[in-house]
């Protein structure tokens, strides 16, 4: 007698619904934990505000959960540090002057106010200003300011030089007067060589800008190069012309820092 066979089952296409099942809950339980976090986090977020109004002395939510108002009275503007005055860049010199130590944002207003009046006055040829590494030189030709083989201002240029030491000597930086000659010797009973000309040159210059121009003498040295900086060669006559010159250099702050500073001797104590 035959067997008979069990009727085949069908598949069941509804198992998903158990593993869909499982992963709702899971997520019902993430969702849960992270609200729970939420509530904390919200917590602590009101704990900090309150720390911080308390410190700049601000009024404390009251009940209910109003919202504070900051009164208009109590609120400020804070300044932009750019209009902060900084103590670094002024100088007290020794008139008693507050002065301004001119940066390289400076340089350009120098130069441009220095150039307006030599146009002025008929002498952008005998003057030069020119922007360096090392701050704004103004180059004072011989043939504007010295008689050839001599060290004294000429007198029609002393209104010239006391118009540049005017804008000049609106700033606090250190100067350096710098004399120069061409290569050609100098024959004169006075100077030995062309260093000692350029060097009474040099001198004589810083003399008016601390005896006649109020430049503090703390700031201002001479150094005379003679023939040995030029600017041009010495193969003609007009380079030889732009060679003898006296530059007044205001030095930036990165130059000043190799020039020697001022050492008050010691206090001596007696016993």
């Amino acid at each position: 007698m035959a067997l008979k066979r069990e009727p085949e089952k069908h598949a069941n296409h509804e198992r998903w619904l158990v593993s869909y099942g499982d992963l709702l809950t899971l997520l019902f339980a993430v969702f849960v934990v992270l609200y729970a976090m939420s509530q904390a986090d919200k917590k602590k977020a009101e704990e900090v505000t309150q720390s911080i109004q308390s410190a700049f002395g601000m009024p404390q939510a009251g009940g209910g959960g109003k919202p504070i108002v900051i009164q208009s009275g109590a609120v400020t503007i804070i300044p932009d540090l750019k209009t902060l005055p900084s103590v670094v860049a002024q100088k007290r010199t020794s008139d008693g002057m507050s002065r301004k130590i001119a940066s390289s944002t400076d340089y350009g207003s120098i130069k441009t106010a220095i150039d307006a009046y030599l146009v002025k006055a008929g002498m952008l040829g005998k003057v030069g200003v020119e922007i360096t590494h090392r701050g704004v030189v103004v180059s004072l030709n011989e043939a504007g300011f010295f008689d050839s083989g001599s060290a004294h201002l000429k007198k029609e240029s002393i209104e010239v030089l006391s118009a540049i030491s005017d804008t000049l000597n609106q700033y606090a930086n250190t100067f350096r007067v710098e004399g120069h000659t061409d290569n050609v010797p100098i024959k004169s009973s006075e100077f030995r060589s062309n260093w000692e000309l350029s060097t009474a040159r040099a001198t004589n210059v810083v003399h008016f800008l601390v005896e006649s121009a109020g430049f503090s003498p703390q700031s201002v040295s001479a150094v005379g190069y003679g023939e040995y900086r030029p600017t041009n060669d010495n193969n003609s006559i007009e380079s030889r012309a732009k060679n003898r010159r006296v530059d007044i250099v205001l030095l930036s702050t990165e130059a000043e820092r190799g020039e020697a500073r001022i050492r008050l001797p010691d206090k001596h104590v007696d016993n």
